[in-house]
């Protein structure tokens, strides 16, 4: 059961975050909405990296980020350590990233889906449990890579 959801917007995704806090609240989880509060221009990044660090240490139990497509907020999340971040543009995607990889943090695109469809994202992102068994042999792979190659982002001071 999801109880916190960290997130997290630039720009192209204020509307869409606007909707899915109202989502979340009403589902009765708690919201740390750390988000851009306009369509005024701001770098994504930035979002991601708090985002993401909030999750992978282990702050809060997900994240959410929006841009216009979602594909930023992807690249940039996944750059920390321990975090499975799904761009996700069905309902089916929804499911099996969560199903399958265990997924912590969802990119949404805020220009690329309809508001309906991104609820329906969410929701099932959200009630969706990870299967493991055959999984954790590739989410254990996926760790070793971070171990070897990847050197994590940290809380900017």
């Amino acid at each position: 059961m999801v109880k916190s959801v960290i997130i997290g917007n630039d720009h192209g995704g204020y509307h869409a975050k606007v909707e899915i806090v109202k989502l979340l609240k009403e589902k009765g989880i708690e919201v740390e909405d750390i988000g851009s509060q306009s369509e005024e221009i701001v770098r994504y990044p930035n979002y991601a990296r708090r985002v993401a660090g909030a999750v992978a240490r282990g702050e809060y139990d997900r994240g959410i980020l929006i841009c216009s497509t979602g594909i930023g907020m992807s690249i940039a999340a996944s750059k920390v350590r321990g975090i499975r971040a799904a761009l996700v543009t069905s309902t089916y995607m929804a499911r099996m990233t969560r199903e399958h990889n265990d997924s912590n943090v969802l990119c949404l695109g805020g220009k690329t889906s309809g508001i309906f469809e991104i609820l329906d994202y969410v929701d099932t992102w959200l009630k969706t449990d990870y299967v493991g068994g055959r999984h954790d042999i590739s989410l254990n792979l996926i760790r070793e890579i971070e171990k070897e190659v990847g050197s994590g982002i940290p809380e900017p001071d």
